[in-house]
């Protein structure tokens, strides 16, 4: 257990220097901005959506499992927002032998950051799944990378 505790805590450090590293790429490669300061561009809204099961969540009663599903469907649409806004590294190896595939896999991963998201709606999809759609102003996010840097 303590091995397990260890591992975890190494990981989980060592995700925050990947995180760092991830958003300082990212402010890096955002294109100059030729918006003079006092000129705001009109908003250009993108969306993106995230489902989550509510009778896999935990919880005692289905109000809490739909409480969870909601919060878990929210967070899936802030990842598929920063997809969106960021884009997705896939890495994908496939493994041949004898001239025959043998196994094709690929990982997908998002990092970034969404400031300013509001949430559009969020609602029960039939009867075991909920869904949220969050919205950005993509020019409301490139100015704010450009004053903080």
């Amino acid at each position: 257990m303590r091995w397990l505790c260890l591992s975890l805590a190494l990981v989980i450090v060592s995700g925050c220097e990947t995180i760092k590293d991830t958003a300082h790429s990212l402010v890096d490669a955002l294109p100059d901005s030729s918006i003079p300061q006092g000129e705001a561009l009109p908003p250009q809204w993108v969306q993106a959506t995230g489902y989550a099961p509510i009778s896999l969540q935990s919880g005692a009663t289905r109000q809490q499992k739909v409480v969870m599903a909601m919060r878990a469907s929210k967070l899936r649409a802030y990842q598929e927002l920063a997809g969106v806004v960021h884009g997705q590294y896939i890495f994908g190896t496939t493994t041949v032998q004898d001239m025959v595939v043998k196994d094709d896999s690929f990982k997908a991963a998002v990092a970034g950051f969404v400031r300013g998201a509001r949430v559009i709606k969020s609602y029960p999809v039939q009867d075991d799944t909920y869904a949220t759609t969050l919205e950005v102003d993509i020019n409301q996010l490139q100015r704010a990378w450009v004053e903080a840097h």
